[in-house]
């Protein structure tokens, strides 16, 4: 049978030339639709259309490869769409099934890049459960995407594209008869009685909450019903006036906002629930017969629902119990069946399949994208021989960064007399694509940017469920619960007992009630939340409760902040040092530093982009640089490291990296020559394992220049190591050295360039404070296209382990296994080795000798072993790429963040990470567990486990940060409270000894006055007819009592609309106040009362305060010359204070104050966060440096 029956299919004709020509044309900008244009007019194109045409046929595609499926699949898609406008045809169901879902996500998001002009309805059909017959392992966002599918189809939509694989399309399906019966519309205007929705929830399965978060709950409150749709990627929010709808929007389960407006709603049930419908179907028994089936192979798709029923059927007969559970020949699909469905469907084969004899054979004999392991003059010269050669070549990356060094590189080039290389013809294009492919017919060749790096690239899935859980459950961690234990900035550490209902002067009000040692209670007033905090402290550790009125608290305090204060001292002590001395100002980037940062296996972060950009800038500078950059573990730290070593490497001088740990020595010196092995530079490094003759070679290197970049442990500042020209010293974790080095280090600094590595999260709070002491740059995000760990809970079963452990040896892998108890450690690495006895098991614990533990970490480094049986002790610092299994014992015992940062140690490579958490069955556990587990399993990317990580590493970071026994201080009063005491130290040694430093700050501020304390007997509060959630109010109270800006409250009272309806008038009321106290701190008032019609204001209480020089309280002088009749002013207890009288209302209090600070509220809180004294230095900045540009 002919392939190519037509003349012009042999890319010769004159249609393939009329292609050539416009090509010209485009070659200039291309974008993504252009690309397609080549498949929309392809005649193979044409020639697979007319195939399609005819309903049943079966059509062989040979030789797609890459991405180019997904071109070939978006031509026939627009050819149709054409067709349609036509008035020729219509829009069918296609739908994709390729081997797994990691394939299947890969093609959908090639797709969803490909048709931007002309989008379709792209939908993912994932399985609904990772076990057959366990309920609870059912992950409902995978049930909802199944759901949204269905609900699609037999609505009537037409067009839809589904992609999916043999394991999804093994589940069977609820009918479409029942599914339509099971719908429930909803639509502006209707009228129902809530009781009646309530019925009908309930019927459907459906979850009654407080706040909905995912599919299958739905909450009312008053006239608002929220419900989630299994059918539906966001909740929606039915507002009703009386029985009538009206309004329908749908929300973000996270913020709990309203995201748009709707006209209608479609409640959908759990489909996959079998007790809510009698019949099952196959899929493709559900899609209309007209639909367009693609699969790679129909006899693979075969084999996979075979094992996906044999799998059903091994569980089912495990089952024991009474519950009497469907057979798993109606809830799988039989593979016979499959074929006998397929064969009336049109069906295009396209990874080899040849399963039917009738079928059209079309030839694309591509080829995939050739490998160039980085060399960029390889790309260089085959990218210029295939322009000769009359190809199109294109180049395609998501990330515009990536284009510009790919620019960068390529127009720097020189050849080996040092000429500029000629140009590299290539066209750019913004998107991205999984792999690139070389298309002869069409003479067009897509490169990827990820391939030609290097670097791995990650699919995106739509993730809304996950995110919303995963809000929710660091929601909870953070939420106040009665029992819980608090801090209170004046009287130390109670219990919290909820929030109370309190009459002042006749009025109600709320207020949180604390209770102390002896039975005592303290009531805090809603102004003042900001003065109490959660106690965190280690995991685990119960604080004692103080008693009211003792002086045990402040002696607490008091010593604490003696201690602190040292501290703080040093920090600003070397800052004003740093201002005089001059440095080495280094050259601008070179090819080879573009070529460097290009290479890098991840996608840079916004984050750390602007640490590398902020390090080569103040390398260029002549004065000597000195910057902290902070990051979790896994972030790109080292990257920002080795790119700074490498640019002063290229510049002709030394760069020393200063580690606190001979492993780490050993790590880096890897991952250092790891990552310039194409370039050169010469990297080496001395710890305890380098001795005598090889020792001595290095350091004969280092002092005649020939080492670069010298890597090592605390001898690097010993005296035997003489730098020939140093330039750069590299500082990791700092915190971790004693006291002598940090002094060697101090004369070092001097005039070197310095940049300190640190994995310790230094706490928000901490940052504003040592703003100006160092230059600081924080990484906060995780690289975008890490790997995320595949997370699975499991029980502890031999089988289970032996298959982990053999899979990840048998791809050259290494394997952790930790077990937390010494004692019976060694008969853990016994059961391996009786498990796997071709493997190699290195032990590891903290009870061992130091030097023993560190030979065998190192021999684990070094790939001496396959697996490293070990105690908790991984989960600080050692990263090894190599290692890309983690199996935990015992998971149910360790606190989520230890459980975030033992996975950290897994995925750091572009392979696929597994962890493997083994605790006793889910049911069996106490909830806390259970919780921790599930999050755990949900979060599987690097970053999302970070904000809870980060509440418990804060707490151990800053013990790190400030030396051991500050984190006994940490356990005594908790760890905000800490924070607290640290900003107040700084503030007073600002105030104190480094006055001249920062009275301009001061100035420029009008800071005077941390916090204005507001006490009132007016009627203010968020009541429970409005918010009926006690917790929910608390943390509405607590952020409300957070911000500072006049767009936040604006924001705020929008969210609070939206979620609860209008607002009543004492909450009005509420967010007067905030601005009241805005306007009182820059007027340089302590406290505010204002009680019994009065309004009494007390100003900063230290007398030789500047701010009474100031021309703020000039203004309140003035104020009080004009309005002596009701106005006055007076001294009590050594502090001034105004009295204001026939004040009856918040809003008239705020007028006042307003008038008299000459400002609005929202101005005086700009001024006083800061925010205008930095917006006005920004402006002159630019404006010096376009001064210096233009002379």
């Amino acid at each position: 049978m002919s392939t190519c029956g037509e003349k012009s299919c042999n890319g010769h004709g004159p249609s393939a030339r009329k292609l050539s020509l416009s090509l010209s044309s485009l070659k200039s900008a291309m974008r993504p639709d252009d690309l397609l244009n080549f498949y929309r007019r392809d005649p193979r194109t044409g020639k697979l259309m007319r195939a399609l045409e005819n309903s049943g046929s079966k059509v062989e595609l040979k030789g797609v490869v890459g991405s180019s499926l997904a071109f070939v699949a978006a031509g026939i898609l627009e050819r149709e769409a054409e067709n349609k406008l036509a008035g020729s045809g219509e829009l069918n169901h296609h739908v994709f099934v390729l081997e797994d879902k990691e394939h299947a996500a890969y093609f959908m998001n090639d797709l969803e890049q490909i048709l931007v002009v002309n989008p379709r309805p792209i939908f993912l059909f994932p399985r609904s459960a990772r076990v057959p017959y366990q309920e609870e392992v059912t992950e409902n966002a995978n049930v909802s995407m199944r759901a949204e599918v269905l609900n699609e189809i037999n609505g009537g939509r037409e067009g839809c594209i589904v992609v999916s694989y043999p394991g999804a399309l093994s589940e069977k399906v609820i009918t479409q008869k029942e599914l339509s019966a099971q719908t429930f519309g909803l639509a502006l205007g209707d009228n129902f009685t809530l009781d009646f929705l309530d019925e009908v929830f309930l019927e459907y399965g459906f979850e009654k909450v407080d706040f909905v978060y995912e599919p299958g709950q739905y909450a009312m409150r008053g006239g608002i019903v929220d419900v989630f749709s299994f059918s539906f990627d966001h909740p929606y929010r039915i507002e009703f006036f009386g029985e009538e709808i009206e309004s329908i929007r749908k929300f973000d389960p996270v913020s709990q906002l309203s995201v748009n407006k709707l006209t209608r709603a479609t409640i959908v049930p759990n489909v996959g629930d079998k007790k809510l419908h009698k019949h099952n179907e196959a899929f493709f028994s559900f899609i209309p017969s007209k639909s367009v089936v693609w699969m790679t192979d129909v006899k693979s798709c075969e084999l996979g629902l075979k094992k996906e029923l044999e799998k059903a059927t091994a569980h089912y007969e495990r089952l024991v119990g009474e519950t009497k559970r469907t057979p798993p020949e109606d809830l799988y699909l039989d593979p016979d069946v499959f074929v006998g469905i397929i064969k009336d469907f049109s069906v295009v084969e396209f990874g080899g399949g040849t399963t039917f004899t009738d079928r059209l054979t079309i030839e694309y004999g591509m080829t995939e994208q050739p490998v160039f392991n980085k060399h960029f003059d390889m790309i260089a010269t085959n990218l210029i021989a295939n322009n000769r050669n009359g190809y199109v070549n294109v180049i395609v990356s998501g990330q515009a960064t990536q284009l510009e060094r790919l620019h960068d590189i390529f127009s720097d080039r020189q050849d080996d007399n040092g000429e500029k290389s000629p140009d590299v013809p290539y066209t750019p294009i913004p998107m991205e694509l999984s792999e690139g492919f070389v298309d002869k017919e069409l003479k067009v060749l897509v490169y990827t940017d990820h391939q030609l790096f290097d670097r791995y690239h990650r699919f995106r899935l739509k993730d809304g469920f996950r995110k919303s859980k995963e809000a929710l459950t660091i929601k909870e961690l953070m939420s106040l619960e009665v029992g819980d234990f608090v801090v209170h900035i004046d009287h130390g550490i109670g219990e919290f007992s909820g929030l109370h209902k309190i009459e002042v002067n006749g009025k109600e009000q709320e207020a949180i009630r604390l209770s102390y040692k002896g039975g005592d209670v303290l009531y805090v007033s809603i102004h003042s939340l900001h003065r109490i905090s959660k106690f965190t402290s280690k995991e685990g550790t119960k604080p004692s409760v103080n008693k009211l009125g003792t002086a045990t608290w402040a002696k607490t305090k008091a010593k604490t902040k003696t201690r602190v204060k040292q501290i703080a001292y040093d920090l600003l002590n070397l800052y004003a040092q740093r201002k005089a001395s001059e440095g080495f100002a280094f050259a601008p980037d070179t090819y080879m530093q573009h070529e460097l940062e290009a290479s890098f296996m991840f996608e840079d972060t916004p984050d750390q982009n602007a640490a590398t950009k902020a390090v080569k800038e103040d390398m260029e500078k002549v004065v000597p640089m000195d910057r902290l950059i902070c990051g979790d573990v896994g972030f790109g730290k080292t990257e920002v490291a080795i790119r700074a070593a490498f640019k002063a490497a290229t510049d002709g001088k030394q760069v020393a990296i200063l580690v606190p740990t001979t492993i780490l020595s050993m790590q880096h010196a890897r991952s250092f020559a790891r990552r310039l092995k194409d370039f050169p530079v010469t990297v080496d490094y001395v710890n305890r394992f380098k001795t005598g003759k090889a020792l001595s070679e290095t350091l004969a290197k280092v002092e005649s220049g020939e080492v670069d970049i010298l890597i090592g442990t605390h001898a690097l500042v010993g005296k035997r190591i003489k730098f020939k020209d140093l330039g750069l010293l590299i500082v990791d974790e700092e915190q971790k050295f004693g006291v002598g080095v940090k002094d060697k280090l101090k004369t070092m600094r001097a005039n070197v360039d310095t940049l300190t590595l640190t994995a310790t999260p230094i706490p928000r709070t901490l940052q504003f404070s040592l703003m100006g002491a160092r230059d600081l740059s924080i990484i906060r995000t995780a690289p975008p296209n890490r790997h995320p760990v595949e997370t699975i809970v499991t029980s502890f079963s031999e089988e289970m382990i032996r298959d982990a452990i053999s899979y990840e040896v048998s791809r050259g892998g290494q394997v952790y296994f930790v077990h937390n108890r010494v004692q019976n450690i060694k008969d853990v690495a016994g059961i391996i080795q009786r498990l796997c006895p071709d493997v190699r098991i290195g032990i590891g614990h903290g009870q061992m000798e130091g030097k023993q533990l560190e030979d065998v970490m190192a021999r684990f480094i070094e790939g001496g072993y396959d697996v490293l049986v070990a105690t908790t002790i991984i989960e600080s610092g050692i990263d090894i790429s190599n290692a890309n299994t983690i199996l935990i014992n015992d998971a149910h015992k360790f606190g989520l963040s230890d459980l975030h940062q033992l996975r950290g140690r897994v995925g750091r490579s572009n392979r696929k990470a597994f962890c493997y958490l083994m605790a006793p069955p889910l049911s069996s556990l106490p909830a806390e567990s259970r919780k921790r587990l599930q999050a755990l399993e949900q979060f599987s990317d690097l970053g999302s486990g970070v904000q809870i990580a980060m509440r418990d590493l804060d707490i151990r970071g800053a013990g790190d940060l400030l030396g051991a026994e500050q984190s006994g201080f940490i356990s005594d009063i908790g760890f905000e409270m800490y924070q607290r005491i640290l900003a107040d130290a700084v503030k007073e040694l600002k105030e104190d000894k480094f006055n001249e430093l920062f009275e301009e700050e001061r100035r420029e501020t009008g800071k005077y006055v941390e916090e204005t304390i507001l006490e009132t007997d007016f009627s203010i509060l968020i009541p429970d007819h409005y918010v009926s959630d006690i917790s929910e109010r608390i943390s509405l109270y607590r952020e409300l009592d957070g911000l500072d800006t006049e767009l936040a409250l604006a924001v705020y009272k929008d969210k609070l609309e939206d979620r609860f309806g209008a607002l009543p008038e004492e909450t009005e009321e509420l967010l007067i106040t905030m601005r009241l106290r805005w306007v009182s701190r820059i007027l340089g008032m302590e406290k505010v009362i204002l009680k019994s019609g009065k309004l009494i204001a007390a100003f900063v209480s230290e007398e030789d305060s500047p701010y009474f020089q100031g021309p703020m309280f000039a203004r309140v002088l003035n104020y009080l010359k004009d309005n002596s009749r009701n106005a006055s002013m007076y001294q009590r207890n050594g502090a001034l204070r105004l009295k204001i009288e026939n004040i009856n209302s918040i809003r008239l209090a705020l007028g006042i104050f307003e008038d008299m600070a000459g400002m609005s509220a929202a101005e005086a809180a700009d001024m006083t966060s800061g925010r205008k004294a930095a917006e006005i230095a920004l402006k002159r900045s630019k404006e010096e440096k376009s001064a210096e540009k233009s002379s």
